[in-house]
């Protein structure tokens, strides 16, 4: 009797280990599981000139993104990640429109076009130290290449001339609880898969409590950048965005300048109204704003954009009207004329996961 007592002890001993191993091999699953991270977005819009033909001959201002005519696609975003205590990864993946204008300049793009908008690994060396290697997008400018990002669904001139992506090594320092320092070196700009000009940038960005001041210098260029904002209120937010960029004489690279102010009133929690204001001069033939209708090279533009953001869920609906006003006749209008304003309309679908 004490034998089958003992047996049966074991066994229930046994299985009890076994629940044991068994709940904690599940439970380090799940914790390894939660490591991985899989999001992304995608979006579509109408667009139409409200003062310029919207057929065969449809413009769009000089900005990047959000130019077709009529329905158009923006791109399907897909992020997966790896969120290590030490060490991690990104691989950005895009496809459309706007993930192909994203990488344009790529060595490596073809017709079927690169898909890549990031993919690098970082370790965290220390609390105050990480380091990135690989392809990021760009630290400067206050607007990015995903729309769930921007607050306006059409981009500035600013963004849309400076660079969009970056390969190489960057150092990031946690210098105190209100300063930062980022350092890089890397490919010329948008050379994001491999380099073969023998040549590299380097860029450095000072942070202090949100406000960040950046530098980019690039084979005989460069581009000096602050990006920052203030919470006004609970309620309003006001960002900034200025930038100075000196090209290259000797490669026929010109210079530009610009400012951009964003305002934002959040008028309830699935609402808010904002303003994108922005000048942007070109000097020496740069191209930002063309050279359509005989301008000497030098030319500036002035654009006023109004953006509603409406949520839903992960659904976000933007109405957008934007005016560009330019120093030349850069744009025709519906008999052909040369004018020098362009006035359109957007209802951009946004939905992030």
């Amino acid at each position: 009797m004490k034998a089958i007592i003992h047996t049966n002890y074991v066994k229930i001993l046994f299985l009890f280990t076994l629940l044991l191993s068994t709940t904690a091999i599940l439970a380090q699953d799940d914790e390894e599981k939660k490591k991985f991270t899989f999001s992304g977005s995608i979006d579509a819009y109408y667009r139409a000139n409200l003062n310029a033909p919207n057929g065969e001959n449809a413009q769009a201002p000089g900005s990047s993104f959000a130019n077709l005519p009529g329905f158009a696609l923006g791109m399907a975003n897909v992020i997966a990640g790896y969120e290590g205590e030490k060490v991690g990864f990104v691989a950005d993946l895009v496809f459309g429109p706007r993930g192909t204008d994203a990488i344009f300049a790529s060595p490596m793009y073809s017709a079927t076009g690169n898909i890549v908008n990031q993919l690098y690994a970082y370790w965290n060396v220390s609390e105050s130290v990480t380091l990135t290697f690989g392809n990021f997008n760009t630290f400067l400018g206050y607007e990015v290449i995903s729309p769930v990002a921007n607050f306006n669904y059409s981009t500035s001139y600013l963004f849309s001339y400076g660079p969009f992506s970056h390969t190489g090594l960057k150092a990031d320092f946690a210098l105190s609880d209100d300063f930062s320092l980022m350092l890089a070196v890397m490919n010329p700009t948008d050379l994001t898969e491999f380099n073969p000009t023998g040549q590299y940038a380097w860029g450095a960005q000072l942070g202090y409590s949100g406000q960040y001041l950046n530098l980019l210098i690039d084979n005989g260029s460069y581009e000096l950048d602050f990006t920052g904002g203030f919470d006004l209120s609970d309620s309003f937010f006001l960002g900034i965005n200025a930038a100075y960029f000196d090209g290259d004489e000797e490669d026929g690279v010109g210079s530009f300048a610009g400012v951009a102010l964003y305002p934002q009133l959040a008028t309830s929690d699935n609402f808010t109204i904002g303003l994108r204001g922005e000048y942007f001069s070109e000097t020496d033939e740069f191209g930002a704003i063309g050279d359509v209708f005989d301008t000497d090279g030098s030319a500036s533009v002035f654009a006023i954009t109004l953006t509603g953001s409406a949520t839903i869920g992960d659904l976000m609906i933007k109405p957008e009207l934007r005016l560009d006003s330019a120093s030349e006749e850069v744009f025709i209008d519906s008999d052909g004329v040369p004018m020098g304003g362009l006035s359109s309309f957007v209802l951009a679908a946004i939905y992030s996961f």
